[in-house]
């Protein structure tokens, strides 16, 4: 069954947003180490070369966009030295020979004040045409910043969806007894920053559509009450403490209401409530346990979990109101629905003889395909673009976190030195 004593939502920006409230980096947590399964005709062939002056930056700016482009399961790395000049064309014979679809190349120049121009090209080695180039000025700790924003914009350029590798992931770090913090991340893992530290256990983040605050689920009150955590600010503030369990908050896209999972009439139902924590109504009722909710990325339906049917299912249910549809079949166990940003797709958690496994189910066709392999596996959380998703895992009785292209081809880890990370929870692209 659903667990009862916490009715978890187990789901699973910019630094434009100012993240006054944030401290600084921690070194205890690792990068993300990328391990590429299934590569073949499926992934389209691309080459970046080393920019230019990148011996003089602290970081490799070539390095993190090849593993951008990589980690979304779209593109796999061509080695092939084909740069010349940063003002003439690349050797075209060369890229032709190693079967390059597209050529990145690029320059890195400190300036006197301390910054950094960087440049880039793209090139469409078929045509034998550049096709993109861009300028941007970047203070020293922003260079990983900027290189992820080219490769949003090569991904953009080549695929024609938005890239997501300039966004935030937020997940839930226990180093010691008595130690979690809720912790802020580039969307590879690095630069991680403390949000917040208690001495309680924190469950159930969640990320507001304007990427400027966190939902979160605690204990430090005796029972879990439900918070919301201003990043820009630092300052937060309780906006669920009924009786009984009180969890599993998911913001509404519009970032106006709540969904959480309340126990305070006896069993577990589903209510929504606005982020300041008043009119609060009830959305499902009943003696089962329904939990984890989940909007769709259009506002009309929630997802959640329930036990209704005997065993732990996901169903859903229009927000305007009707009767709750059944979603997963196949399984006698499954729970943590996140729905992708396309709107055609939800991943959940399936439990396969006792043990857990993540998966995916076209909403149209309900076909299930798994994206993860059996084990201790939980809390999907999709990227902004709905082609990646990040979900907790364990690996020699430690947490840590997993990436998976929404095709199962590429996964990637992030595990810290010490202690475990859970809970993960992907941010929005802030424009």
């Amino acid at each position: 069954m659903v667990r009862r004593d916490l009715g978890l939502n187990r789901r699973v920006f910019l630094k434009a947003v100012g993240l006054v409230g944030i401290a600084a980096a921690e070194p205890a947590f690792a990068q993300l180490f990328v391990n590429i399964q299934g590569v073949g005709a499926n992934q389209f062939p691309i080459a970046v070369q080393p920019f230019f002056g990148n011996s003089e930056a602290p970081e490799n700016i070539a390095e993190i966009i090849g593993n951008d482009l990589v980690r979304s399961g779209f593109f796999r790395l061509v080695s092939c030295d084909a740069a010349t000049a940063l003002d003439k064309d690349p050797d075209w014979k060369a890229l032709s020979t190693a079967g390059v679809g597209a050529f990145a190349d690029g320059s890195v120049t400190r300036a006197a004040d301390g910054r950094y121009e960087i440049k880039f090209r793209l090139f469409d080695p078929v045509k034998k045409q550049e096709t993109d180039e861009a300028s941007y000025i970047s203070p020293k700790d922003d260079l990983r910043l900027y290189a992820h924003k080219i490769a949003d914009r090569i991904f953009e350029r080549l695929t024609g969806e938005k890239g997501d590798f300039a966004t935030r992931i937020a997940y839930v770090s226990q180093q010691a007894k008595n130690n979690y913090a809720i912790m802020v991340a580039d969307s590879d893992g690095y630069n991680p920053q403390v949000a917040l530290r208690i001495r309680h256990p924190i469950i159930s983040i969640d990320w507001s559509p304007n990427g400027r605050q966190i939902a979160y689920t605690s204990f430090e009150t005796g029972k879990p009450t439900v918070w919301i955590h201003d990043l820009s600010t630092g300052k937060r503030r309780q906006v669920a403490a009924f009786r009984g369990n009180n969890s599993a908050p998911a913001f509404s896209p519009d970032g106006g209401t709540l969904a959480v999972a309340l126990s305070k009439d006896g069993g577990t139902n589903i209510y929504l409530l606005d982020t300041n924590g008043q009119n609060l109504r009830q959305f499902t009722t009943g003696g089962s346990i329904d939990t984890e909710p989940a909007f769709s990325p259009d506002g009309k339906y929630i997802y959640f979990t329930s036990d209704r049917g005997g065993n732990p299912q996901i169903y859903r249910k229009p927000v305007a109101g009707g009767s709750a549809e059944r979603i997963s079949f196949g399984n006698a166990y499954a729970i943590s629905p996140a729905v992708s940003p396309k709107n055609d797709q939800v991943a959940y958690i399936v439990r396969t003889g006792g043990h857990f496994k993540l998966v995916q189910q076209d909403l149209a066709t309900g076909n299930v395909i798994p994206l993860s392999e059996i084990g201790k596996n939980e809390s999907p959380s999709y990227s902004p673009n709905g082609n990646m998703i990040i979900y907790a895992s364990e690996v020699g009785g430690k947490g840590v976190l997993s990436t998976v292209s929404t095709d199962g081809s590429t996964r990637s880890r992030l595990s810290g030195t010490s202690g475990d990370i859970r809970e993960p929870s992907w941010g929005p692209t802030i424009k």
